[in-house]
């Protein structure tokens, strides 16, 4: 798996996840992405390019959210792919974020 984070306008930190977000690697993107987040941040993950995601990756975006929430920002999720978009369903967790259809579509 591979990730790229960038700062974008409007203190936005877009994430672009591509492959699969599994144990092995979510630990480190994990630590990389809430080393970003302070007060006032808004995270963006471009999901277009991820291909699987299990528990492990479900926990990062959840305590990236925890984290996003707590410092008064808010986090999107853009291009939930279909595949990964199962594992969200039959978790449940797609309640818990805002998921919208393109990176175009999230708003701050």
């Amino acid at each position: 798996m591979e990730w790229n984070i960038t700062e974008q306008e409007n203190k936005v930190l877009k994430v672009e996840v591509e492959g699969r977000l599994v144990a092995a690697v979510a630990p480190n993107l994990r630590e990389e992405v809430l080393g970003r987040i302070s007060e006032g941040v808004n995270v963006l993950f471009d999901l277009s390019k991820m291909v699987h995601i299990d528990s492990s990756g479900l926990g990062v975006l959840v305590q990236v959210l925890q984290k996003t929430k707590a410092c008064g920002g808010k986090m999107v999720l853009a291009a939930l792919q279909p595949g990964p978009k199962i594992v969200f369903d039959i978790t449940k967790v797609s309640r818990v974020f805002e998921i919208v259809p393109t990176v175009a579509d999230a708003k701050f």
